[in-house]
């Protein structure tokens, strides 16, 4: 369902009668300062997150070279000792 222009107007037309004129300051007042706070809490999250990926532990080398693990070690060792 799309809320058109009219529907728009209607719907503040009907806040307006709800909230009251008198209040309609401090309702807007304390949005702005919702919005304010999430905005902050968004942005503090999508900081959160380039931060943990730029510490996170690269998973794979280069493409041409294959890192040892711990089996190949173990591996190596173990021929080691037959010999």
């Amino acid at each position: 369902m799309l809320v058109g222009p009219g529907k728009w107007v209607v719907l503040i037309v009907v806040v307006l009668l709800l909230v009251s004129y008198r209040k309609l300051p401090d309702v807007s007042r304390s949005i702005g300062r919702s919005l304010r706070i999430f905005k902050g809490e968004v942005k503090g999250l999508a900081e959160n997150d380039v931060r943990t990926k730029a510490e996170a532990p690269t998973v794979r080398g280069p493409l041409g070279k294959q890192a040892p693990t711990d089996t190949d070690e173990a591996a190596t060792d173990a021929d080691d000792e037959r010999s």
